[in-house]
């Protein structure tokens, strides 16, 4: 695998994430234990193809950091993170599996269970096989948008009207919308469907969630999804499956796009999030063949 340290400079250590400030993207990553972390850089005509890793040399305040000059939005990106294997202290580190990154801003692929994700094999050592083909991947993305003549509404609470809402299950058989924007974020910001929204008299809108999130294994075997999403994979990266505008960064700006045309309306947006439901599993990770007592999340399965 090419070596491209040598092409990293310092950095800062904020804000997490990967962030493009118009010549080259900054890396940050925190880890109290890790000794260290490189960033994985993906074909994006064929992302299972690796291209090269950047080594983050510099640390702050137990965040890793790295600054790679001629890096562009668009560019596809992953975490290996090197450590202590001492699962009696928690600590699980395995460089052969790809990690994506907590504060990505756009995620882009699925999981595929078909690869091996977990970080250890069946006799609790660590798994040497490289997981990064089945692992979804970070998206850099660039901040501009035009958010002129944008205001939030600031509904106060005593006289909110909360209208709880799914984004693909409010838009998905409406008449009036777009075949092509049925289920999307850009469906739920139509017209028509503000326009029912207003007659209501709603004052806010709740989404269900609309992070980045990943169907548990045995879900997808039994040809069901985590529909409610609350399986989050990323809490900071819109939902790719409700973008019209593709997964290399056209769901954020679809995202805030929605999010302008509501609040021009007089809507508040409010995003349903719980923090304590993710998609990395417990300890035992997250393989589909591994017993499962979670009959909560089978009854909120939905197809489709």
């Amino acid at each position: 695998m090419r070596e491209l340290t040598s092409e990293v400079w310092p950095g800062v250590p904020y804000p997490l994430g990967a962030t493009w400030d118009g010549k080259g993207v900054n890396f940050a990553l925190f880890s109290a234990s890790a000794s260290s972390v490189e960033v994985c850089i993906f074909d994006q005509n064929d992302p299972m193809k690796e291209l090269g890793r950047y080594r983050l040399l510099d640390q702050t305040n137990q965040v890793h950091h790295g600054y790679v000059p001629g890096l562009a939005p668009g560019a596809l990106y992953g975490f290996r993170v090197s450590g202590p294997w001492a699962p009696e202290r928690g600590l699980r580190f395995n460089p052969h599996k790809l990690l994506v990154d907590p504060y990505a801003r756009a995620i882009s692929g699925k999981v595929d269970w078909a690869f091996p994700l977990v970080g250890h094999g069946a006799d609790g050592r660590p798994d040497p096989r490289d997981s990064a083909p089945g692992v979804p991947k970070g998206v850099v993305v660039h901040d501009d948008f035009d958010w002129s003549g944008d205001r939030r509404p600031e509904v106060i609470w005593r006289r909110a009207v909360v209208y709880e809402a799914h984004v693909k299950g409010l838009t998905a058989m409406h008449p009036d919308v777009p075949e092509a924007l049925r289920g999307t974020y850009s469906g739920l910001a139509h017209p028509k469907v503000i326009e029912h929204l207003v007659k209501l008299g709603v004052t806010s809108v709740e989404l269900l969630p609309v992070h980045e999130c990943a169907p548990e294994g045995f879900l997808l075997e039994r040809k069901l999804t985590n529909f409610w999403g609350y399986n989050t994979l990323g809490f900071f990266a819109p939902d790719q499956r409700f973008s019209s505008q593709g997964s290399r960064g056209g769901q954020v700006l679809e995202f805030k796009a929605m999010v302008k045309a509501l609040h021009q309306a007089g809507l508040e947006v409010i995003l349903d999030v719980v923090y304590n439901h993710s998609a990395e599993g417990n300890q035992l990770g997250a393989d589909p063949e591994l017993p499962r007592h979670r009959r909560a999340d089978l009854l909120l399965a939905r197809r489709g």
